[in-house]
């Protein structure tokens, strides 16, 4: 398949470095997360503004289509018996919305200019946070500020748990959907990695952090968002992002076997974030009781980043290297 190394106007997150796909062994297993971090991959550079030509470009060469076909694919075989019927169901309706871009492509794209992209872009977005379809999990069932900042902590504390920042290049927030779903392409990747490289222990921390990100996260806000994207843009590249994205957060909630509680229309608040005074979004990382806390005393990831901090410490003392597998 494809490699999944991300370019440099990609990637929201700023991530280590990661293996290369040739040198992974061949199993089912690395084989589910790589296709899988694949299409997070994808969603997430098309929810982004187009600064440059890089996401047209890659649209109008028939790239994102391959890709994605490609992920499916790769999905299809390596799910064999172990993915459940409503998992391996979704991938049918994952195909439609991949054929439904390639026709929009082949029919409009081809012949747009980044000035097209970036006025449906306008049209869909605004230039500020619109109320119709705001791509920021905080707006979502948070009627107060404390627990959007409580939520944006959460967040930050995920990222930080993994050493992935936001890139400087990327203005955007750290709930935004397409930084979200870069860090869960980051996390399926760094799976399949894991799997061939860490043994059980640290694959399990890996699929574990998926697993709470997806129930507690992008499970619960991402469907209604979807809903009014899709209502929003009506028609045209975003509408079928919104199809796409939705059936794929089927197939995610399936494949992983988790359970979220979605946000229903009631539950959205048209208002934007502000953070409460003398809080900052980095609050929740250090709170002991959050949910990346939680997290890595279930798996007993905290004690084995206690140990590589020490590692880097010796380290350094010594001389020696400080990087990380």
């Amino acid at each position: 398949m494809t490699s999944q190394q991300p370019t440099k106007g990609l990637s929201p997150i700023a991530t280590a470095t990661l293996p290369n796909p040739s040198a992974l062994k061949d199993s089912p297993a690395v084989e589910r997360a790589l296709g899988r971090s694949k299409i997070y991959l994808l969603i997430s550079w098309s929810l982004l503004y187009p600064e440059d030509e890089e996401f047209l470009d890659y649209l109008r060469c028939g790239e994102f289509v391959e890709d994605g076909r490609a992920a499916l694919d790769a999905l299809e075989i390596a799910l064999g018996s172990d993915g459940t019927e409503r998992a391996k169901g979704k991938l049918g309706a994952l195909r439609k919305q991949i054929a439904l871009i390639e026709n929009l492509v082949t029919s409009e794209c081809s012949n747009w200019q980044l000035s097209d992209l970036q006025a449906e872009h306008r049209r869909v977005f605004s230039n500020v946070i619109t109320l119709d379809c705001p791509p920021y999990e905080t707006l979502f069932g948070n009627d107060h500020v404390f627990a959007q900042s409580h939520v944006m902590g959460d967040i930050s504390g995920f990222y930080k748990a993994f050493g992935v920042e936001l890139s400087k290049d990327i203005h955007e927030r750290l709930d935004h959907l397409s930084v979200e779903f870069e860090f869960m392409h980051f996390l399926a990747y760094k799976e399949s990695y894991a799997r061939c490289h860490d043994g059980l222990e640290k694959t399990q921390i890996v699929v574990e952090a998926q697993k709470k990100f997806v129930k507690n996260h992008i499970g619960r806000w991402v469907p209604l968002f979807c809903r009014m994207l899709a209502k929003k843009a009506d028609s045209g590249p975003f509408k079928l992002i919104a199809d796409l994205t939705a059936d794929w957060m089927e197939f995610e909630t399936a494949f992983l076997g988790v359970v979220p509680q979605p946000y229903t229309e009631t539950d959205y608040r048209p208002a934007t974030f502000s953070s409460p005074e003398g809080q900052t979004y980095e609050c929740g990382a250090q709170d002991q009781g959050n949910e990346l806390s939680m997290l890595l005393n279930e798996v007993g990831a905290q004690s084995f980043m206690d140990v590589k901090e020490k590692e880097k410490d010796t380290d350094a003392e010594q001389g020696g290297p400080a990087g990380n597998a």
